[in-house]
């Protein structure tokens, strides 16, 4: 952020005249606030919400800004919870952990893994704020364990009058059952309680597969590990599968410069160095992707869960992510393949593809349905258009939900069709924030105002 001049403080937190733009992590957003403010208890985030609303202001809450949408956009008062962070307590009893809501989820893990704990599931990266990830329904894969928010036990917020409200499955129900993946529609989540269950270890397959052999198998791939995804190399025949389940170990990590050249060196470095040469020069893209996808050797490795399920992503890219019925996501997946090959585009990033069970979250991309993922993505700064809205044709034609965190065009009336409880949704945000203290653009795109 840009320098900033004082404006008042409030206890320890601090409410400053904001005099730069607001950017997101892809560089795709940006937004001008009048304000910032960045409180130090969930006492001092009601009395901001209070006075935003005195001064006729919309409130957005930003973490570190990961979301490809303008879903944390404002030009009133914009809330960082960056000393909103730390465990607040951990309950061995319940096997609950409970933490501040602006805690990067990579400081909970190690956290965590200190007091010899784990979450269940997680994304494949972990810079996010704990608030902006479940907020925005952040996923990893998994046969039978879902995403971060359906791991969540009780949750704190903020509703629009600077009320404190605290809900579960015993407190406030109805507002549990959709604040969990609330898109900052609902008010400032300010705590969040996810179960938590002993440190275990996973050991991770990791495999290349052609396109063939890995649709053919899916179902079955899908069946018979616990967390399993692959990428496919646009204009090539190639896959990589990783297969994580868990294990009684020993741990065995891969190997400090083995591990470095895989995850650093050809995912990071000559990755970023094959983009750039990409977006330069879009015809040696195939070339390069055949390339690319025969550089990562199979390997077999374990460790605990965080340091498997997660990945550095150090190469900027911008991000379309659609959730289909699982038994659709095969044919969409070939549909996509044959369109990349019939069209004129050069596509360097690989195309994604994980799973998760049915939950009972009302937006969750997975409610209600056993759901596959097919993530796209293409360097930043690389024209996004064409691709994504081919891509899109055919995941809306399968019944796609899109990740409410990543580059889509729905709107309400596509999103009310797509999300059986939708309307249970938004007659809570009438009731919770019915002046709409926390809508913005975004907001009334895909919620309707």
């Amino acid at each position: 952020m840009g320098s900033t001049t004082a404006a008042g403080t409030a206890g320890s937190g601090s409410a400053r005249t904001a005099s730069s733009p607001w950017r997101n992590w892809a560089g795709n957003v940006t937004s001008r606030p009048v304000r910032e403010v960045s409180p130090a208890s969930a006492e001092e985030l009601a009395d901001a919400v209070r006075r935003a609303a005195e001064d006729g202001l919309r409130v957005k809450t930003v973490g570190t800004g990961h979301s490809f949408t303008s879903i944390a956009a404002t030009d009133g008062v914009l809330i960082r919870p960056g000393l909103l962070t730390g465990i607040r307590r951990i309950d061995r009893e319940a096997m609950t952990v409970t933490v501040e809501s602006g805690t990067p989820l990579k400081r909970l893990n190690v956290a965590l893994a200190r007091e010899g704990l784990s979450l269940t599931n997680m994304g494949d990266i972990m810079e996010q704020t704990v608030a902006g990830a479940t907020s925005t329904g952040t996923h990893g894969t998994g046969r039978e364990s879902a995403s971060i928010a359906a791991q969540i036990r009780e949750l704190e917020l903020v509703t629009a009058s600077g009320e404190l409200l605290t809900c579960s499955e015993k407190e406030n129900p109805e507002v549990f059952a959709a604040a969990r993946i609330g898109l900052g529609a609902l008010g400032v989540v300010t705590a969040i309680t996810f179960a938590v269950e002993p440190v275990f270890l996973l050991t991770a397959r990791e495999e290349p597969m052609t396109f063939d052999r890995v649709t053919s198998d899916f179902d079955a791939l899908h069946a018979e590990n616990e967390h399993f995804e692959f990428y496919w190399f646009p204009h090539t025949d190639n896959c990589n599968t990783k297969r994580n389940n868990r294990s009684a170990g020993p741990a065995a990590p891969p190997g400090r410069i083995s591990g470095w050249i895989e995850d650093e060196f050809l995912s990071n470095g000559v990755f970023q160095l094959a983009c750039s040469l990409g977006r330069a020069v879009p015809p040696v893209i195939p070339s390069i992707a055949k390339v690319s996808s025969r550089a990562l050797s199979a390997r077999t490795y374990t460790d605990i869960p965080y340091k498997v399920f997660t990945s550095p992503r150090r190469v900027r890219f911008l991000e379309m992510e659609y959730a289909l019925p699982r038994e659709a996501a095969v044919a969409a997946l070939r549909e996509l393949k044959a369109m990349v090959e019939r069209s004129p585009l050069k596509v360097s990033f690989p195309v994604e593809v994980r799973t998760a069970p049915a939950d009972d979250i009302a937006l969750s991309t997975a409610s209600g349905r056993e759901t596959a993922y097919i993530a796209v993505h293409l360097y930043r700064g690389t024209p996004h258009r064409a691709y994504f809205t081919a891509v899109e044709r055919i995941m809306t034609a399968h019944g796609g939900r899109p990740h409410w965190g990543k580059v889509h065009t729905r709107d309400a009336a596509y999103l009310s069709e797509a999300y059986p409880r939708f309307a249970e949704f938004t007659a809570l945000r009438d009731r919770l924030d019915p002046d709409r203290l926390f809508a913005n653009d975004y907001l009334r795109r895909v919620l309707g105002d």
